[in-house]
């Protein structure tokens, strides 16, 4: 069996696809992966051995801005994706048995699927992106009252015509193209019949809160087995564990001086601080000793070795926190981030910042409340709960699915 796994959209939206990759082929299929072209997504993809096809822009191009990016951005960005993943894609699953697509509104990949008379799957790794009467579209769910499940329906409608205006057009002028019927309903068609829920059932669990039919596998998580740098093995020899600051793809979503904040929060508390520079580029505020900065490097050996970790609340930075059990603190910037915190607090394995710009002391306050011994205690109990095994799952059941 051959299976193409494509997305657009930054680490966390490509790292799961490679860990599937990895998986289906530890089953005897074959997997390749289309994806931006970032040389971040090369150099992870290479490591796992899965081989790279890349598909449209780099993110960084379009995220990594002194700006977050506007409406007419997404007006720009939208039809471009659409055909860069019909070009791209039509070539690049020729022979293949399934596509699956994630990442920013994978429009266009179904279409490839459709031609060429293939399986398509459509994953998330979390709730908010699909209907449901119970929250509103992007907001973390909660209880509602029969007229709030009223005005959500509304608002999900709402959502599905916005889809339209930014990728009706250009899926239209494709199906055309490819002599494939139109289609109604953009968002409802990505969705396809049976989404798959790549998410932990402990940290996202589904109950009633769709209103699709979802299979939920578990997180696809890739095993890294590269070593800590040295640098950074000494300095967590030389001292108590520091605090881990982290915002990934944030860039210029990233709280206002993040840096200062975080160090002087951790020092007010007489913690180290380990930084993690990512696409915000987070550096160290002096030449003390009691700061690191690290690249790109192995969360999963990393996280259980600091005091607590500080981070954006991405859905796989959140899964490798509390895999480690060692206590978060998430200040959510955007999309699926304040679900993520909200779970986080639910479980009492971290605390939340909700406010957009943390200071020293309000950091240090959320800090405080993370490194309560009751907090650890609950962040290693539920650690032991969570699979590693879910891009296992979903390889077992691409391969039942093709018979």
């Amino acid at each position: 069996m051959r299976v193409l796994l494509t997305s657009w959209g930054s680490r966390g939206d490509v790292e799961p696809l490679a860990g599937l990759a990895v998986a289906l082929r530890e089953l005897g299929a074959e997997a390749r992966v289309a994806a931006p072209p970032d040389e971040e997504f090369r150099v992870l993809l290479e490591r796992a051995g899965v081989p790279l096809v890349p598909l449209g822009p780099t993110v960084a191009s379009v995220v990594a801005r002194p700006k977050p990016p506007t409406p007419e951005d997404a007006f720009r960005l939208a039809p471009e994706l659409v055909d860069a993943r019909v070009a791209t894609l039509l070539p690049a699953a020729e022979g293949c048995d399934a596509i699956v697509a994630t990442g920013l509104m994978p429009a266009g990949v179904r279409e490839v699927a459709e031609k060429l008379g293939i399986r398509y799957e459509l994953a998330c790794f979390q709730v908010m992106g699909l209907p449901s009467r119970h929250h509103p579209p992007g907001a973390r769910p909660g209880k509602q009252s029969p007229a709030d499940e009223t005005d959500n329906r509304v608002l999900w409608r709402q959502d599905a015509e916005r889809v339209d205006a930014l990728y009706g057009a250009a899926v239209a002028r494709h199906r055309e193209e490819l002599g494939l019927p139109p289609v109604d309903n953009v968002r409802d068609h990505v969705l396809g019949d049976r989404p798959l829920l790549a998410a932990d059932p402990v940290l996202c669990p589904l109950g009633d809160l769709p209103d699709v039919d979802v299979a939920q596998t578990g997180a696809w998580i890739l095993p890294d087995e590269r070593p800590l740098p040295d640098g950074l093995e000494e300095f967590l020899d030389a001292g108590e564990p520091p605090v881990y600051v982290g915002f990934g793809s944030m860039a210029a979503y990233a709280p206002k001086d993040i840096a200062r904040v975080a160090t002087e929060a951790s020092r007010a508390l007489g913690r180290r601080v380990l930084l993690a520079r990512g696409w915000a580029g987070l550096s160290a505020i002096d030449g003390a000793k009691d700061c690191f900065v690290v690249g790109d490097v192995n969360q999963q050996a990393l996280f259980p070795r600091v005091a607590a970790i500080v981070h954006h609340g991405g859905a796989g930075t959140t899964t490798a926190a509390s895999r480690s059990g060692t206590p978060q603190v998430v200040v959510p910037r955007i999309a699926d981030q304040p679900y993520w915190a909200k779970r986080v607090t639910t479980l009492g394995i971290g605390t939340a910042h909700h406010d957009p710009e943390p200071t020293a002391d309000s950091l240090s306050a959320a800090l405080t409340g993370a490194l309560d011994p009751a907090v650890r205690d609950r962040a290693r109990s539920v650690a032991g709960t969570i699979s590693g095994e879910g891009a296992r799952v979903a390889a077992k059941l691409l391969l039942d699915a093709a018979g």
